[in-house]
């Protein structure tokens, strides 16, 4: 049997390896069962946030001091970019390993990278198709067997950029967008349809080319994608409960079907065994290990029939308002803002929603 393990460190910057050398330093982390890492850095979190590739290239400077260039590839590094608000910059460290104590099922990771993509298939069917594959291989990797059993897939997702759509053009291909900006969403809403194809959350051949990015009535409830400029591939982790893994460790998820929605969270924690009818007071509070989130402005510019102005600000992108505002919801709700969340929920639960997991240490 396999055991998971995690860790939530908190960053003094992008760049800032000292916790993660420390606990390795330490023996608390073992370079070589090292899974994945998910990171949030405190950069716009669009088209130019170099953040994310400022972080990738720290953590793996940090890790090639112990790890052969093929196992560092095989890590999957997901960070996302935009920590408004009170969110607080972390990475969150999983490692997968032989099984100690502990009962099962518990929690499951898996990986997978993808092939790199070309520009001309970001936001197209052909990104769904190698994004469902690669959940699959994620899946397996993790001896998880039924999609009903994942609560969560996390992606690296690529974008487009001038140069990118240039290249594409000099082989006399047209990409969807010539808009950077645009192509982050349309590479998330391409990976999301990805997932819930793999999950079967929608059905296989259901899925229209024109509705990647516009139609919002096809969603997952368990998917993540995060768009960087930093590859061109797909980076995943799948995240779910097998009962081929032991441990103290469970995962389970809600979806929020607007921005405040906080009730499926609430559930989730209590499928978890916590008890807590309002703010998670701090006894309990040290059991919840990570809360990974998706948020998004719901595109009617209504939330619960008052009008919001998300949309409307020419300043500041919608995606970084409703990180902001989404965080500050959950944590309220769990009593910390060491919070993964993720912006630009486009396929990844309803419109104005977004799925959230949450992983803790089960009780007693």
């Amino acid at each position: 049997m396999r055991e998971a393990f995690v860790h939530r460190l908190p960053v003094a910057g992008p760049d800032d390896v000292a916790p993660l050398d420390r606990l390795i330093a330490s023996g608390a982390i073992r370079p070589e069962r090292i899974v994945g890492i998910v990171g949030k850095t405190e950069g716009n979190g669009c088209v130019n946030d170099f953040t994310r590739a400022f972080a990738v290239s720290a953590l793996r400077t940090c890790l090639s001091k112990h790890l052969a260039p093929a196992a560092l590839d095989a890590v999957t590094m997901v960070m996302s970019g935009g920590t408004e608000g009170g969110l607080s910059p972390l990475l969150i460290v999983f490692e997968a390993g032989e099984a100690g104590s502990g009962d099962a099922p518990a929690l499951a990771i898996g990986r997978a990278h993808t092939r790199a993509l070309r520009p001309e298939e970001i936001g197209t069917l052909a990104q769904v198709e190698v994004v469902a594959a690669g959940v699959a291989a994620a899946m397996k990797d993790a001896g998880i067997g039924r999609a009903d059993d994942v609560h969560f897939v996390q992606i690296k997702c690529p974008l487009l950029t001038a140069d990118r759509v240039a290249e594409a053009q000099a082989r006399g291909q047209a990409t969807r967008t010539r808009d950077a900006l645009k192509s982050m969403a349309l590479s998330r809403a391409a990976s999301a349809l990805g997932v819930a194809s793999a999950l079967g959350e929608i059905a296989a051949g259901s899925i229209g080319e024109a509705a990647i990015g516009l139609d919002a009535s096809l969603w997952s409830g368990r998917a993540s994608a995060s768009a960087g400029i930093e590859l061109m591939n797909h980076e995943i982790l799948v995240l779910g409960m097998s009962a081929d893994w032991a441990g103290p460790l469970a995962i389970d998820h809600g979806v929020m079907q607007d921005q405040i929605d906080i009730e499926p969270v609430r559930a989730a924690l209590d499928r978890l065994g916590f008890a807590a009818q309002g703010q998670l007071p701090a006894t309990q509070r040290e059991r919840l290990v990570a809360l990974l989130a998706k948020a998004e402005a719901g595109q009617s510019g209504r939330l619960r029939g008052a009008r919001h102005t998300m949309l409307d600000d020419s300043d500041i992108s919608a995606t970084r308002h409703a990180r902001a505002f989404v965080a500050g919801a959950l944590a309220g709700l769990v009593g910390h803002a060491e919070l993964f969340v993720s912006g630009g929920a486009e396929h990844q639960g309803p419109d104005g929603g977004g799925p959230v997991a949450v992983i803790a240490r089960k009780p007693g």
